[in-house]
């Protein structure tokens, strides 16, 4: 969950750390020392110390639970870093490790120094780890596999040790390579028993050299991606682990990260209105996004290539073959009215065409949320409405806001007589604290909605203030184990008001019980524009209780009632990130709600329990989630063909019998609002999504049993 951006100069932010904690005074002057000697021209040694210390003083200042920057500190984030730099077990020895084990409790002062030669160092040695495995891949893969001997690869990093030696690492690449060779044979194989044109002609031999040339083309592009990572792209990542160290949530963000995540929570950019991506050495238009300028001058299409760009006016072309994506798209996002010139390859003939793109605000509807009309079973009309997210334009005092646009989809509904409305917010990961707030408001009457503690302050009661109630009927509200921050705020209000019951896809929702913020680092060094731009760092700034006095801090929001799901016997959520903050609870508020009573959840649980025990499709779910338990926890696999054909095979009759259970429709009768219509007709593309929608929603046996849910909770006093 992200509150409103804040920014505050470095000079006022070291005046208030000094005065409330003078512990960290020798840092601060370090930091100010710095903030002085960049008013001449530095090195980039120099800008990078910056950064640190930039960030090293908002942590202290600001984190919810800073740490002190000690040994502690360093051994974590030195296995943290280790890590992420080498999970799989794929480049380092253990020799390799061994020299890097002198940095394990070094870390904390190369922190507060700003210096970066444990960086250096294990960059160069995965650089070397890189090149050395560059020549194994291909070598394996030039020459066909034995699949007749009986042996078996590990995948699992974190079951691997690192290797004892190159010979040692040599081997765990030719397994791994067998292994993902053998999964492309296997398919290939599978294909041409069932007839398939492309594949019942081949012989084994050259079915097995083409999974191997598949693998090789995979393993080069990634290669080559790796090649292209520059000093800043070693540099963030660094930095980001060192924030997640704190706590999970807590990041660093380059400039491009920080638009790219304003852009996610706005649904607006400012650009062309084109999806991009790395396409081999070259640069493919994923999608041409519907109202945009590209969709509006018509000639750039999807799985075009770009092939080079200039601003209007410029005499020279960028080329941007082999240039990472975030560069890319650097080059063609700009301010509304600027032009961009592209030089493209059509996907259809192959011919070069160079066209001029007026940029423009690009708004991306498909986040948005939405809403449709529902028939239950039992002839009741329903309302569904869809929120992917918690978003909010920060930026934009007009731009779109999650809040608002539920309240209008909820007028909506009520202008179709709806006799109950269902609230999705499955896979909703967050988003804007205010809106979560405002929206709980729509439901009940005023009244607290949630909780929120800063460091060293008394709780916070954010309250909806407005004493009417948007929509008084009979409400659920879907979850999952992927519902988190916002979700599970609007989700926990609701359940301890009891104004709605939490229908839940899992034993609990993620468990994210704490707020960030954005703080821009260039405000510690606001004067010197040589070191800029610094990026931003999110950091996590408080924690939110529920009205109840707990928190849904790792242990999230138990649903009311809970469907079976594929993940049910697998921990997923905040207690499987790294260095999560503990579950705390604090004192309750007094709240409470006339609107609407729940006096009847413990007969309306029952009935749905006894459904659920009984529904042959849950019986299916509830074993299906029991083997892929058992699945992931065996990342052991056998590198004999015959044994590996015969477990696929188990495992593909099994994925075959499970997916028909969800390729038929279970809800007849589902329509857009007629008031959507026009909007939904405008264009062909937008129609498409709109149908596809739709048919997924008719599948949807969660939501079949949802309705069933509704109608006892209309009918049961």
């Amino acid at each position: 969950m992200i509150d409103h951006p804040q920014q505050i100069s470095f000079l006022n932010r070291t005046k208030e750390v000094i005065m409330k904690n003078k512990g960290l005074l020798l840092t601060l002057v370090a930091a100010a020392g710095l903030f002085l000697a960049f008013y001449f021209p530095v090195s980039n040694a120099q800008k990078e110390a910056t950064l640190m210390q930039s960030i090293l003083t908002d942590l202290n200042y600001y984190h919810y639970q800073p740490l002190e920057v000690n040994d502690n500190l360093s051994e974590k984030f030195y296995t943290l870093f280790l890590d992420r730099m080498d999970g799989s077990r794929r480049w380092l020895t253990q020799a390799d490790v061994a020299q890097l084990d002198a940095w394990k409790l070094k870390l904390d002062n190369e922190a507060n120094d700003g210096t970066f030669a444990f960086l250096d160092q294990i960059t160069l040695i995965q650089q070397a780890g890189i090149k050395k495995t560059q020549a194994w891949y291909r070598e394996f893969l030039d020459k066909p596999f034995d699949f007749k001997q009986n042996e078996a690869v590990e995948t699992d990093g974190d079951k691997k040790p690192f290797a004892k030696n190159d010979q040692e690492l040599k081997e765990y690449w030719r397994k791994q390579l067998k292994w993902e060779t053998l999964s492309r044979l296997t398919e290939k194989l599978e294909k041409k028993e069932k007839g398939d044109e492309d594949f019942k002609d081949k012989t084994y031999e050259e079915l097995e050299a083409d999974a191997r040339k598949e693998g090789l083309k995979v393993y080069d592009d990634w290669y080559d991606r790796l090649g292209k990572r520059k000093r800043n792209d070693f540099l963030s990542l660094y930095l980001d682990t060192f924030t997640n160290v704190f706590d999970p949530h807590s990041n660093y963000l380059e400039p491009i990260d920080k638009q790219n995540f304003d852009i996610q929570m706005s649904g607006r950019l400012e650009g062309i209105g084109a999806r991009l991506q790395t396409d081999g050495e070259n640069t493919k238009v994923s999608e041409v996004i519907v109202g945009g300028p590209a969709w509006k001058q018509g000639q750039l299409k999807d799985n075009d290539k770009i092939m080079k760009v200039k601003q209007e006016g410029e005499a020279e072309w960028t080329d941007l073959t082999g240039m990472v994506i975030n560069d890319v798209v650097q080059l063609i996002r700009g301010k509304p009215g600027t032009k961009v010139v592209l030089f493209i390859k059509k996907a259809e003939g192959g011919t070069t065409e160079e066209i001029t793109i007026e940029r423009d605000i690009v708004i991306l509807e498909e986040g948005f949320a939405k809403s449709l009309l529902i028939d239950s079973p039992q002839k009741e009309k329903i309302g569904y409405i869809r929120l992917l997210k918690f978003y909010a334009d920060f930026n934009n005092k007009d731009g779109r806001r999650c809040a608002e646009d539920i309240a209008v989809e909820l007028e909506k509904l009520k202008q179709a007589n709806v006799q109950g409305i269902i609230l999705d917010l499955r896979g909703n990961g967050g988003g804007s604290l205010r809106d979560v707030v405002k929206m709980g408001g729509f439901f009940v009457e005023e009244g607290p909605i949630v909780q929120v503690k800063s460091r060293q302050r008394n709780p916070e009661v954010l309250t909806d203030d407005d004493p009417s109630v948007q929509y008084q009927g009979a409400l659920i509200v879907m979850v999952d184990q992927f519902s988190a921050s916002a979700s599970e705020i609007l989700a926990a209000a609701l359940q301890d008001y009891g104004r709605a019951v939490i229908v839940g896809t899992g034993n609990s929702t993620f468990g994210k019980g704490t707020v960030q913020r954005f703080f821009d680092l260039d405000a510690v060094v606001r004067n010197n524009p040589e070191v800029k731009p610094l990026g931003e760092v999110k950091l996590t700034v408080q924690k939110f209780f529920r009205v109840n006095g707990g928190s849904t801090q790792l242990k999230g929001v138990i649903p009311d009632i809970i469907l079976p799901s594929n993940w049910l016997y697998v921990e997923t959520g905040e207690k499987e990130e790294d260095f999560p903050m503990e579950w705390t609870q604090i004192d309750p508020v007094p709240y409470g709600q006339e609107v609407y009573s729940l006096s009847a959840l413990p007969k309306i649980k029952d009935l749905a329990n006894t459904r659920i025990k009984n529904n042959e499709v849950f019986q299916v779910i509830d074993q299906r989630a029991k083997r892929l338990k058992e699945l992931r926890d065996d990342t052991e696999h056998t590198l004999n063909l015959d044994e590996y054909l015969a477990d696929n095979k188990k495992l593909d009759e099994e994925d075959s019998n499970y997916n028909k259970l969800f390729d038929r429709e279970v809800l007849t009768s589902i329509q857009n609002l007629p008031v959507d219509m026009t909007s939904i007709n405008a264009d062909e593309s937008k129609k498409a999504r709109n149908e596809e929608w739709v048919k997924g929603v008719k599948k949807d046996v969660y939501l079949l049993e949802t309705l069933n849910i509704m109608h006892d909770l209309m009918t049961i006093k």
